[in-house]
């Protein structure tokens, strides 16, 4: 059976442990055409724009 052959320090298992290193929230840009927060390089799900062009045709 698979033993560990030396024993891990408090300090590695500790930062293993951290929340530092895990993904964090996504952020958050205004829309140039309707304001709306939206996430970078994505096409606005509010009015359908991206680079001021209209991508996806939404109804009003």
């Amino acid at each position: 059976m698979a033993v560990p052959s030396r024993r891990i320090s408090k300090a590695r298992r500790d930062k293993r442990r951290s929340s530092v290193w895990k993904i964090s929230a996504p952020e958050l840009v205004k829309c140039k055409q309707c304001g709306e927060l939206k996430r970078a390089h994505r096409v606005c799900s509010a009015c359908g724009y991206y680079d001021g062009k209209l991508v996806v045709k939404k109804d009003a």
